[in-house]
């Protein structure tokens, strides 16, 4: 089938989770048998290959709210392409693809990964309540109820009116292929033989709570364990407050942004992956964990234990005590306790062992979008039931 892909407000390539997964999903349909075309932001490089037709078109002033505003030129591309199946990436302010495959009668599928629906303390819907005729839910609400499939890790976050039989609820992935626990290349951060390298990935957001880490360790650190070693990859807002708060403590390294090309080496070379999660610092979360967190998947492919808190979300990714340990949230002792027990050689090779295996069956892209697949063949055929289809 011909499918046109709308992602416009992201930029491909790039390191985060956004480009990360459109990325993934366009060249795992296409290796699939499906002419792909995507919209997307133009990154610093080249789009990334040549099996995924790649069209750069970015939001105007590469302002995200202004998105809608590109309606009328997806309208022309998809009236030259007339796809089967027409992909769109949900934000608040968009909606310019899900219209389009309305008026050309193709599939409409709506990938969500942030709450349509209203939360406690939901910024939108205080706007809405001061406009009083609440356009911004009225709007993705008539989203929804346009797609006829839409895809998303957590059903929670869809209006109760859409008919599950039209929800695919899956988990994003990790390419299993390049994520491995022999991935090679060079790292920048070094190691002893006798080092046990704790490894995080991320955006330094508040959320992301590395700062948590920082506490675990320097924990770690009084108790005289100096061999559990931290390394913490990436850029972001909260960076130099967590570096403040390593002042002092040995063993920790930043290495800054690295390229996501790069990120097989470096896992591959650590022997613990932690995802250090601080739900009080992001209110939708807090509410319903809706992420499908990229770094988590990507440690398990990479042969990893994983450390994350224990929230019933991540508890059904990584089982406590067979692909990973769950600690109290927001308990930097107890953080600091599943580090320690992973110092464990034995334990954590078992339990690594175990997280790849997972991410294999269960939490590739090829997985993910094998499963993408059926649900969209189900849709295009008329199947009243689309998600059941999606074994």
């Amino acid at each position: 089938m011909k499918i046109l892909y709308s992602a416009i407000d992201q930029s491909i390539p790039a390191a985060h989770g956004g480009a990360v997964h459109v990325t993934a999903v366009a060249e795992g349909l296409a290796a699939l048998g499906h002419e792909v075309h995507v919209l997307a932001t133009l990154g610093a490089q080249a789009f990334p290959t040549a099996r995924v037709n790649w069209q750069s078109m970015g939001p105007p002033l590469g302002l995200r709210q202004l998105r809608f505003m590109r309606a009328g030129a997806v309208r022309r591309i998809a009236l030259a392409l007339q796809p089967d199946v027409i992909v769109e990436r949900y934000y608040n302010f968009g909606g310019e693809a899900i219209l389009s495959a309305r008026r050309l009668h193709a599939v409409a599928v709506l990938e969500v990964n942030a709450p349509v629906i209203d939360y406690p303390g939901s910024t939108k819907h205080r706007l809405d309540q001061f406009l009083l005729v609440e356009p911004m839910r009225r709007w993705r609400e008539r989203l929804c109820r346009s797609a006829d499939l839409i895809v998303t890790p957590s059903a929670r976050i869809i209006p109760a009116f859409v008919p599950a039989s039209r929800v695919l609820t899956t988990e994003w992935g990790a390419d299993t292929t390049r994520f491995h626990p022999g991935a090679g290349g060079q790292v920048p951060f070094s190691r002893e033989p006798s080092d046990t390298i704790v490894v995080f990935a991320g955006a330094f957001r508040a959320w992301h709570g590395a700062i948590h880490l920082i506490e675990a360790m320097r924990r770690l650190r009084e108790r005289g364990r100096h061999d559990i070693i931290t390394v913490l990859i990436g850029a972001g807002p909260e960076l130099s407050r967590v570096r403040a708060a390593a002042a002092g403590l040995s063993g920790i390294t930043f290495t800054g942004a690295v390229p996501h090309d790069q990120m097989p080496a470096c896992l591959a070379a650590a022997d613990v992956g932690v995802a250090p999660f601080d739900l009080t610092a992001h209110r939708s979360l807090a509410w319903e964990f809706h992420w499908s967190p990229l770094k988590i998947f990507e440690y398990m492919a990479s042969g990893l234990p994983v450390v994350a808190p224990r929230i019933e979300r991540l508890a059904h990714i990584i089982r406590d005590g067979i692909e990973g340990v769950l600690y109290e949230q927001g308990d930097p002792g107890s953080l600091a306790a599943a580090l320690e027990r992973l110092a464990n050689a034995g334990d954590r090779r078992a339990l690594g062992t175990a997280a790849r295996l997972r991410a294999v069956q269960l939490f590739s892209w090829q997985r993910h979008c094998e499963r993408l697949d059926q649900a969209i063949r189900a849709a295009h055929a008329g199947v009243q039931n689309v998600a059941e289809c999606a074994s």
